[in-house]
């Protein structure tokens, strides 16, 4: 198992991990897992490495805006609907 990056660390790096998202968040795993599933928090992933990476700054931004439209009573539906129509 590799050791964790220190928050200072990930909260100047340009991509983070899942795992990284989750403590810079405080969303849990499975929450962001499903956004990222429904399309709505883009990642990068090559193929020789299985692991997605997520642009820091967008991701938070997007994560941000869900929040939003969540405290609205907005459904995922809804909210991929909103976002990806844009």
């Amino acid at each position: 198992m590799s050791r964790q990056r220190k928050i200072e660390v990930i909260k100047q790096s340009e991509y983070v991990t899942i795992g990284e998202l989750v403590r810079l968040t405080d969303v849990r795993y499975s929450t962001l897992k499903h956004y990222t599933e429904e399309g709505l928090i883009p990642f990068d992933q090559s193929e020789s490495n299985l692991t997605r990476r997520y642009k820091r700054v967008e991701s938070l931004e997007r994560i941000n805006e869900i929040r939003e439209l969540r405290k609205q009573k907005k459904s995922v539906p809804e909210i991929k609907k909103l976002l990806l129509d844009d």
